[in-house]
């Protein structure tokens, strides 16, 4: 039975939280999309293997602005950057940048898979749900990764129904907001290189980051 009402975010995170914390695999809302998440190398793999992922397509990260404080080593106008479109005109980001491996919270896991030349891609500002679970990640210590709930090159999946049946058959738990926020776009999350301000994928409220950081930033991006 449906329940009516508003979601529980929090309480949602938290029973998401304890099943990723055991082993399981979790599919979670994000204002990008529905992404398929795990918390421990065996959770990453059977990820890898059921999307049919090409060797060299990395796991993202899940985090807010404090897990991005704490791991990216970046000077402080990419900073500046980072907190202008996330903070500042609250949009979603997926930001790579290097990373300070022997942080506590990227010693818990194998980074196989999931960096590239020392840099980890971080997903921020998703939306309440992936800020709820963010939080109670960094809190607990148990870093949380993966990518879009789909089949690999089958594009971003916005409803728990669009999801092919054979990604959702390895969910462990399925955390189900409805229709996601930046659904129009048809695309996950914009991703930035912020050490040299390169696109590396065109996707959600492209446009606004490439206003905002002409505007603010006098940078010009390019698709």
């Amino acid at each position: 039975m449906t329940m009516l009402g508003r979601y529980d975010i929090e309480g949602d995170a938290a029973r998401a939280f304890a099943v990723l914390q055991g082993g399981g695999i979790a599919i979670l809302p994000m204002d990008v999309g529905y992404s398929l998440i795990g918390g421990s190398e065996q959770a990453l793999a059977r990820i890898f293997e059921s999307k049919g992922r090409a060797a060299d397509k990395l796991n993202a990260m899940v985090g807010d602005g404090a897990i991005h404080a704490a791991i990216h080593g970046v000077d402080q106008r990419a900073r500046d950057v980072i907190a202008a479109i996330t903070v500042d005109a609250d949009l979603p980001l997926g930001v790579i940048a290097p990373c300070e491996l022997s942080h506590p919270l990227l010693n818990v896991i194998s980074l196989d898979g999931s960096n590239k030349d020392g840099t980890i891609a971080l997903l921020m500002n998703a939306g309440a749900f992936h800020g709820a679970i963010s939080r109670i990640s960094f809190r607990a210590g148990f870093p949380l990764f993966g990518s879009s709930a789909n089949r690999s090159l089958r594009g971003t999946k916005f409803r728990v129904e669009d999801i092919e049946p054979e990604i959702a058959a390895i969910a462990d738990i399925v955390i189900d907001h409805g229709l996601c926020k930046y659904h129009p776009y048809g695309a996950s999350s914009t991703l930035l290189d912020v050490t040299d301000m390169t696109v590396v994928r065109k996707g959600a409220c492209f446009e606004l980051i490439v206003d905002l950081l002409r505007r603010r930033f006098e940078i010009a991006l390019t698709d």
